[in-house]
């Protein structure tokens, strides 16, 4: 007779990994759909350290709205550096540019309200409602060079050219340049970053210099030969323009224009139309009442913001949701989970144009900071989608993959294919 045996004991389970290990934005699996992870923190964390990046996430929209109001103990200045201290012969390199960056995004009062003067009405509501027409004529034309094709690559026919000529035209620097604009700013992301082989970062060094120095040189043109446009704006007292500005800070407000200007708009127009082509009823309605589009617009702000979130520097012990925060940390306000927040926007993983109020989303940040070309950006990105609806019959995704951009705090995409019915006699 066998002896009775006694029962295993159930296997032990895995402690359950904490936020902060499994946060990480530059993951495979959080760049295609972090929310879920967003979600998690807002209900159990809402504030945690990430360690791996050293970094304290922020997740609930009051708390970020909180944090963004006090400039005071949350600070700006020099928010946008590397997540890692540069290796030695990236620093060696960028040590021949501008080492110290004092821009309209990355300053505090009273620097900030000096470099935002400067600016003035060039991005208010009448000067945008003037340039609806020219946006308008860029994105017809961007559209009729591949209309008669059936199908495209959305971001590099449309959604990158359409803002990158409007910012170009405002700064008053060739269309021609804007290639090249481009890969200098994507140089600047990989800095950022400070994660890519070190091959590639000694390149990218090489080319955030080499941006540098082409808006240095486009600002001193503007001296001897002043333009209606921003850089003419941006020229420094000390050598003859108007801007209260060192030479180092005209610059890096350029580059930073640069970036705000087509960025945004960019991963808003390709998220914009991933959502519609997912919800067919939704784009429907948009082509039956073209009044929705602005809300849509808002909407898919709000529901994939291009900007993850943005970073502050504790300048002296805070608390946030209960949660010390020494001084020295940094913080990331993580605006595509504040965005989600159930507590500010109910059923809020609900994709809705119909939504009220919805402007009071964070993509354009809040506070002295919110985005002063927030209004260009809405306008780029309801012309783009009122003409590609109107234009292209049967838009639907095309053949091959889309691929969403890795970059740490933004949300959109590189390569977004698609596909359209074309009349025979086109």
């Amino acid at each position: 007779m066998q002896a009775d045996r006694k029962p295993m004991p159930p296997p032990p389970r895995s402690p359950r990994r904490s936020l902060g290990e499994l946060f990480d934005p530059r993951l495979p699996e959080q760049i295609e759909d972090p929310y879920p992870l967003y979600a998690r923190a807002r209900r159990e964390e809402p504030v945690f350290y990430c360690p791996r990046l050293d970094l304290w996430i922020v997740t609930r929209y009051a708390d970020i709205v909180a944090v963004l109001k006090d400039t005071a103990r949350f600070s700006s200045a020099n928010a946008l550096y590397a997540t890692a201290e540069p290796l030695p012969e990236v620093r060696a390199i960028l040590r021949e540019g501008y080492e110290s960056f004092t821009s309209l995004v990355q300053s505090d009062p009273p620097d900030h309200t000096r470099v935002r003067a400067v600016f003035g009405k060039a991005f208010g509501p009448q000067r945008v409602a003037a340039l609806e027409g020219q946006i308008r004529a860029i994105a017809r034309e961007l559209i009729d060079a591949f209309a008669r094709d059936g199908r495209a690559d959305l971001v590099s026919q449309l959604a990158l050219p359409l803002p990158g000529y409007v910012i170009c035209d405002l700064l008053g620097v060739p269309r021609a340049d804007m290639r090249q604009l481009r890969a200098w700013h994507e140089d600047k992301q990989i800095l950022m970053s400070a994660h890519a082989p070190v091959e590639v970062q000694v390149a990218s060094a090489r080319g955030y210099v080499a941006m540098q120095r082409y808006f240095q040189a486009q600002i001193e043109a503007r001296r001897d030969d002043p333009r209606e446009d921003l850089l003419t704006l941006l020229v420094p007292e000390a050598i003859g323009g108007s801007a209260p500005l060192g030479m180092q800070e005209a610059v890096c407000n350029a580059m930073d224009l640069l970036a705000a200007g087509h960025d945004t708009t960019t991963d808003l127009i390709g998220n914009a139309v991933d959502l519609l082509l997912a919800r067919p009823e939704v784009a429907q309605a948009l082509r039956d009442d073209r009044s929705l589009l602005a809300g849509a617009v808002d909407e898919v702000l709000r529901y994939e913001s291009p900007i993850r979130g943005f970073f502050r520097n504790v300048t002296a012990d805070a608390e946030v949701a209960g949660v010390r925060i020494p001084g020295g940390a940094r913080v990331f306000l993580l605006y595509a989970s504040g965005n989600r927040d159930e507590a500010e926007f109910p059923d809020g993983d609900r994709f809705d144009i119909r939504r009220g109020d919805v402007t009071r989303h964070l993509a354009f940040g809040k506070g002295i900071h919110f985005c002063v070309g927030s209004l260009l950006a809405r306008t780029e990105g309801r012309t783009a989608i009122d003409l590609l609806l109107g234009r292209l019959p049967g838009l639907r995704r095309g053949e091959g993959v889309a691929r969403r951009k890795g970059f740490f705090f933004q949300r959109g995409y590189d390569v977004f294919p698609i596909a359209w019915d074309v009349p025979p006699d086109a």
